[in-house]
């Protein structure tokens, strides 16, 4: 340090781990973690991008009294400063390209690029919903070979290649069931759906109209058949059985439940949000299953986030494919492709109960999982369920030592691993372990669901996670639960190297400021 002034420097201290951190910065940047505030804030009157010629004032019309009678309250800045600011914010984000996400709810998975490269192509990239389907066949055949892939891979008789994501899917299925029902004069009013069933199964089936009766779970993560069995009977339309289910765990009597439901005139729904552990091993269909949603965001890679856009095809066994909305791709009898969507589909395909969407789907998400499907293979796809599985069961036992896995000795999980906060000192809890993770530079794991867990954390590490990989995501996990076990308890604090500190999350849920009013010190 000879010849550099250091007076007044002191660096501050963290106390459990003793690193020093630095000086306050007069920026307030650390280095290349930079501090940007909100583009309102960055505001310069008389500052833009761009010259705008003015234009004169319209001539009157019926839309006059909605003109505007001020300029729009938008920040001015350079077109330098509008890079600056939104590269400056694009470094706080955590992203797949950095890092796994450990994310249970949502798979979150590296997409390959080749996926990106075919669905750029022209032809799918810039294909028009109303385009005449003479220009678009080429686009209507990659859907038709992703649908064939989807009835092969899960043993159903059709698909419905529409719905936009899996929640979307499953009213699609429901609405399947309910027109199934309504075309054999019944009026079935209740579907049970089990406590290890995703969160959104109970919300689909009351938004469907459905009375919702909850099936409990036994100690060992799974469906308590003898108690759904109990409540069979002639109201019953049927069952929504998420398998694996959000316990991480297959459900072997998946069958032995079908044939009951199908013997009591129900259906079979499934919810396949995690078809991605079983797709080239398990055929659904063969269990008995009746629809079932898969997510080719989560399946087949396609991205996924901040709502959209997704991808959530409603597979039917033959029992509901006459059921199916509209609309479909069919080949005509000279081998010509094309897109019914007349409301006639001819006899026996007559029933369908409408439409979920205007159009067709989300092209770029079909693209993207039909390349990701050929480039992987009938071989290829077994192995990304046996590696996502193969990878959960190596976080599991990695951590069980260390962590409390309720489910454990249930034997292996299948593509998520799931743990609680049971064997932590009080006062420390699942928030602080995830918060903590931060730090450690993951993105956090799901955390507080499966509800039927207290504490829960559910860590999905995907098949496209290296071991080296998940072997520093492990030792990080280890870390934090010693310590926190050591009564550690500056983890409350954590984060403490984010770009913000622990926020006030009920507070910012609840009362959000979602609107900028200049100068806030609220919120």
């Amino acid at each position: 340090m000879s010849g550099v002034n250091t007076a007044g420097w002191r660096p501050s201290m963290n106390s459990t781990e003793g690193v020093a951190t630095g000086p306050v910065t007069a920026s307030g940047d650390r280095a290349l973690m930079l501090e940007e505030p909100l583009i309102f804030e960055l505001d310069g009157e008389g500052k833009w991008g761009v010259d705008i010629d003015a234009c004169e004032r319209p001539m009157a019309s019926a839309l006059a009294k909605f003109a505007r009678k001020a300029a729009p309250a938008l920040p001015g800045l350079t077109e330098p400063e509008v890079v600056r600011h939104y590269t400056r914010l694009s470094r706080q984000n955590y992203g797949i390209d950095l890092g796994p996400f450990p994310l249970g709810s949502c798979t979150m998975k590296h997409n390959p690029r080749l996926n990106e490269k075919m669905a750029r192509l022209p032809g799918f990239a810039d294909v028009h919903p109303l385009q005449p389907q003479k220009t678009v066949e080429g686009a209507l055949e990659v859907i038709e070979q992703l649908a064939d892939w989807l009835i092969t891979l899960t043993g159903m008789a059709s698909v419905a290649m529409s719905p936009k994501a899996g929640a979307h899917g499953e009213l699609c299925g429901l609405l399947c069931i309910r027109a199934a029902l309504d075309a054999r004069g019944e009026t079935r009013d209740i579907v049970l759906v089990p406590e290890s069933a995703h969160g959104t199964n109970p919300a689909t089936a009351a938004f469907a109209g459905f009375k919702v009766q909850t099936i409990p779970a036994t100690p060992e993560g799974r469906v308590d058949v003898a108690a759904l069995k109990e409540k069979l009977g002639p109201d019953v339309a049927g069952v929504m059985i998420t398998n694996p289910n959000t316990c991480g765990l297959f459900e072997p009597e998946l069958k032995d439940i079908a044939d009951a439901v199908h013997a009591a005139g129900g259906y079979v729904y499934c919810d396949g949000a995690n078809f991605n552990a079983i797709v080239g091993r398990v055929r659904p269909g063969d269990l008995g299953v009746d629809a079932m949603h898969i997510n080719l965001h989560k399946t087949f890679s396609t991205p996924h986030g901040g709502g959209g856009p997704g991808a959530g095809p409603v597979v039917l066994s033959e029992a509901l494919a006459p059921f199916a909305p509209l609309p479909f791709v069919t080949r005509g009898a000279d081998g010509s492709i094309h897109l019914v969507e007349e409301e006639n589909r001819g006899e026996g395909h007559d029933r369908a109960f409408g439409r979920m969407v205007a159009f067709h789907g989300q092209m770029g998400m079909f693209t993207r999982a039909l390349a990701y499907i050929l480039s992987h293979g009938a071989d290829g796809l077994r192995q990304v369920a046996e590696d996502a599985v193969l990878n959960a069961n190596y976080v599991l036992r990695s951590l069980d030592d260390v962590l409390e896995a309720p489910f454990g000795a249930s034997g292996p999980c299948m593509h998520e691993a799931l743990f609680s906060d049971a064997g932590l000192p009080e006062g420390l809890s699942t928030l602080d372990i995830a918060k903590g993770l931060i730090d450690e530079g993951f993105h956090p794991m799901t955390v507080y669901f499966p509800l039927v867990v207290k504490g829960a954390m559910l860590i999905e590490p995907t098949e496209t996670e290296s071991k080296q990989g998940l072997d520093r995501f492990i030792a990080s996990m280890r870390r934090l639960a010693e310590r926190a076990k050591a009564g550690d308890e500056s983890l409350h604090a954590a984060p403490f190297y984010a770009p913000r500190r622990r926020l006030d999350e009920t507070r910012a849920a609840r009362k959000p400021v979602l609107v900028w009013k200049g100068d806030q010190t609220e919120g």
